[in-house]
């Protein structure tokens, strides 16, 4: 691993399968924290997940279920990753092809998102209607 003896950050690749899965961990909590929409969709997937165990839903839409909430959260993931990395590249300033890269990750969230929508209607819709009739 290489440090500078000014830098105690790891700049090295991991050694341990541990170091990986500590990164991994510190990396989907700052997500929490930190990210506003990730904070929704984790609260969006816990509804989903109460309402499929409310409903006792199949374990065939268990499937889609949890397809589409972890598809929303790998593609915020991947917002946030392109996000910080453009705004690195340019130095936080205006350019158009920064802003497209951030439109275009956006637009993947808001397809993933509308995605897990109609999922969500096709299997608790039925729920649903019969709830209120």
């Amino acid at each position: 691993m290489n440090m500078d003896s000014k830098d105690k950050h790891q700049v090295g690749k991991n050694h341990h399968l541990y170091q990986a899965m500590a990164h991994a961990t510190a990396g989907i909590v700052a997500m929490v924290r930190e990210e506003r929409n990730m904070r929704f969709h984790v609260l969006a997937a816990v509804v989903a997940l109460l309402l499929g165990w409310w409903f006792r839903i199949s374990s065939n839409d268990w499937l889609w279920l949890l397809l589409v909430i972890f598809l929303v959260f790998a593609a915020e993931f991947l917002n946030t990753v392109t996000e910080a990395v453009t705004d690195v590249m340019v130095n936080h300033q205006y350019n158009v092809d920064v802003k497209k890269a951030k439109d275009v990750a956006a637009g993947g969230v808001l397809l993933a998102a509308c995605f897990a929508v109609v999922v969500g209607l096709i299997i608790f819709g039925p729920h649903l209607v019969d709830l209120v009739r």
